[in-house]
């Protein structure tokens, strides 16, 4: 039984190493592999230096200029490597890379980058802002479309039906060459950042689109199309701005960024969409149905649609608005509407907005001197009450030190003494001495200068002639 067991116990002895080796050589295998892969993904974004300001020049660049403190820069950051691997596998000419601003700031001033994280896509001398959401997709797309050409062509109906279905704005310049196609190169060169811009004949058309004349510039959007007039719509890049959303859509924070470089007035249904009320619908569809019905009216000063949730409102505003309701805001100056009454039925909305529009509904807001102190403490409030939220002991530290500070020096000062006070104890002291001691304690105060004359009183002294000595 003993040789059993030993024998046995050995064999386990050797088993067990060898076990043991082929998991080690299995995790290392694999923490190779990931090693390796991971080295791939970072190699598609590029670390920048201050070299490239004169490699850039042959090749197009979507570079991420960041800082290594900023927390919206290390969010970005994966996003950003995603971006890289997705223009690479899909062969794209854009190259990816990212530059410490910090580090190069030289160069980060000369491509005007203020903020952290700025993305830009640099093509010849040309540099554009990105300026969109911070999602891959959003971002790939905007690179695939600012690198290519600024005015892409329609050649045939299906390739035109087939960029209709794929965008919901879609600008196209009909005709030859004229001033009109300079000028629609130019506005597309400048406004690509935000939208395609394409150039086809007129045969591509279907029968329905009936142009008055041409050369002519064209959007298709909202089911219909719409005809640049150059005596009522101003300049080709005004238009152009204004007419690159659609006539109704859903507002968020960030879209409403957007419309206010439009310089049009946002009328906004604020509902909320999780709430089965039939009051919600009812306004949003009053919203939709006045785009449509009246543009001809309103489209050249309002953009319409709703927003999910007042929220995002109550910080703009600095107030509260009731869900759900009817806000016109003017982004330019900070101003917004609110209807005198609850708006039920289409005619009270029309007034509403015709009010606006003929300035005699009352504004509320602005950017005056008291609405920037209000702003200022409103902002410092929000800010002060989110940090607690989130971590009401970080909230303490930060905001309950440098108050304590602040009393105990406060309280230092207030109970210091002054040096009158000493001053005042001497005085007393002296009004209890009579004339003598007085005199007394000032001669004592003078016996410095009586101990005896000074040195250079000595050498005088010294040189004094030999014949007044002997006269004395």
């Amino acid at each position: 039984m003993r040789t059993t067991s030993r024998f046995s116990s050995c064999i386990s002895c050797l088993l067990f190493p060898l076990e043991a080796m082929a998991e080690v050589k299995a995790s290392l295998f694999c923490g190779v592999v990931a090693a390796v892969l991971s080295s791939a993904v970072f190699a598609f974004v590029e670390d920048l230096d201050d070299t490239f300001k004169d490699t850039r020049v042959n090749d197009i660049w979507l570079v991420d200029f960041y800082a290594p403190w900023c927390g919206y820069c290390k969010k970005l950051e994966p996003v950003w490597h995603d971006v890289g691997v997705e223009l690479k596998t899909s062969g794209s000419p854009v190259r990816v890379g990212k530059m410490d601003a910090t580090a190069y700031s030289g160069m980060a001033s000369e491509f005007g980058v203020r903020g952290y994280p700025t993305i830009k896509l640099l093509k010849g001398d040309l540099a554009y802002n990105y300026k969109g959401p911070r999602t891959k997709d959003d971002i790939v797309e905007f690179a695939n479309r600012v690198a290519g050409p600024a005015v892409r062509a329609l050649p045939s109906k299906q390739m035109f039906e087939h960029m209709l279905k794929r965008h919901d704005v879609l600008f196209v310049y009909v005709g030859g060459e004229s001033p009109l196609k300079e000028k629609y190169n130019d506005v597309a060169s400048e406004l690509i950042v935000y939208t395609y811009f394409f150039s086809a004949p007129e045969e591509v058309f279907p029968e329905s689109v009936t142009l008055p004349e041409l050369p002519a510039v064209v959007v298709f959007k909202d089911g219909g199309y719409f005809t640049y007039d150059e005596y009522e719509d101003a300049s080709l890049s005004s238009w152009v701005n204004k007419e690159r959303f659609q006539g109704y859509l859903q507002i968020d924070g960030f879209t409403l960024y957007e419309l206010g470089e439009t310089g049009k007035l946002v009328a906004i249904a604020v509902i909320d969409e999780k709430d089965p009320k039939e009051e919600s619908g009812r306004l949003k569809t009053l919203i939709q149905r006045v785009a449509k019905e009246y543009r001809e009216l309103f489209n050249r000063d309002f953009q319409f649609g709703h927003m999910d949730g007042n929220d995002y409102i109550n910080s703009l505003i600095m107030g509260e608005v009731t869900v759900p309701s009817v806000i016109i805001l003017n982004t330019s100056n900070e101003q917004y509407f609110l209807p005198s009454e609850p708006i039920e039925t289409m005619e009270q909305l029309v007034q509403f907005i015709n009010g606006v529009l003929n300035g005699s509904a009352q504004a509320y807001g602005g950017d005056g001197f008291i609405q920037r102190i209000k702003r200022v403490a409103f902002d410092a409030r929000s800010t002060i009450m989110s940090v607690f939220r989130s971590s009401p002991l970080l909230g303490c530290f930060l905001f309950g030190l440098p108050l304590g500070v602040i009393s105990l020096m406060c309280y230092g000062i207030c109970t210091a003494e002054s040096d009158d006070g000493s001053d005042d104890i001497d005085a007393h002291k002296r009004e209890g001495l009579t004339d003598e001691e007085e005199e007394e304690e000032e001669e004592c105060q003078r016996t410095p200068e009586l101990e005896g004359p000074d040195e250079d009183e000595e050498d005088e002294a010294g040189e004094k002639d030999p014949d007044e000595k002997k006269t004395d």
